[in-house]
């Protein structure tokens, strides 16, 4: 299935996107995909809490504190852990961080600063900076390598069925979901980083914003969040299938097959 069978049908009031990048010393020559349907960027939701992560620990001379922070944050998704970091460093400096070392440059969300997950971004941003990262942990940086390797921890409930989707269950895999009171739809995300060795990085990414209208469900779904209970079914039931058709898609436009890797 291509990128038209996928999105011809959407809502005019859905957003998607999709992007790829292949690429590293040694492979095959650079590659990006990149496919947009509706809003040209998209709250983040917890999409981009490894990269927070990756840049926060240079800025936290403790460890141990920062470990603690941030291996939750990623394996589990933790808000509270994410927020720890992302207030402790500040938003401006992790964001001009990332902007240093990957050359995608974010905004801090307008209104209240601490709301991480409403940095809006770009799939092909987000493919890109994931691509950074992954080449960083194979060319000997301890942090994204360790980044990485949290990545690949993250639990099937939160993740999808991207790696299952790939067929790569080594992959390194982020998800962010979530609908806020303000908005009529649920977003649902995920980024995969594939492992192909040596400085080759292959990284997919998908994000969707699709159309969560019925008064009653919202009121469910912003109960639960307010209880601190999963919401991770109701994403999968709104935007699970076209969430790994995007990932898939992706990476079949990339031409990465079995052999490479992953």
């Amino acid at each position: 299935m291509g990128f038209n069978e996928l999105l011809k049908d959407l809502d005019h009031s859905a957003s998607a996107q999709a992007a790829g990048i292949r690429r590293g010393y040694g492979g095959p020559p650079a590659r990006t995909v990149c496919v947009r349907s509706g809003l040209a960027r998209l709250r983040c939701a917890s999409l981009l809490k490894p990269l927070y992560a990756w840049v926060s620990a240079a800025h936290i001379p403790d460890a141990d504190r920062w470990r603690r922070h941030a291996e939750p944050a990623v394996v589990i998704s933790s808000n509270a852990d994410t927020l720890n970091l992302w207030l402790a460093v500040g938003p401006r400096v992790i964001l001009d961080d990332l902007r240093q070392r990957t050359g995608v440059a974010w905004s801090p969300p307008n209104g209240d600063p601490s709301r991480f997950g409403s940095v809006e971004v770009a799939a092909d941003e987000v493919a890109t900076a994931y691509a950074v990262l992954a080449q960083a942990a194979a060319a000997g940086d301890p942090v994204a390598g360790t980044i990485l390797e949290w990545m690949r921890q993250v639990g099937t409930s939160q993740a999808f069925g991207a790696r299952e989707a790939l067929k790569s269950p080594e992959a390194g895999v982020k998800c962010g979901w979530y609908g806020a009171p303000d908005e009529t739809c649920l977003r649902t995300h995920a980024v995969a980083v594939l492992p192909r060795g040596g400085t080759r990085a292959t990284v997919v990414v998908g994000m969707t914003a699709l159309p969560y209208t019925d008064l009653r469900e919202r009121g469910i779904y912003q109960d639960k969040v307010a209880k601190g209970l999963s919401v991770e079914a109701e994403h999968e039931k709104v935007a699970g299938a076209l969430l790994r058709g995007l990932l898939t898609t992706a990476l079949a436009e990339l031409g990465h097959s079995p052999r490479d890797g992953g």
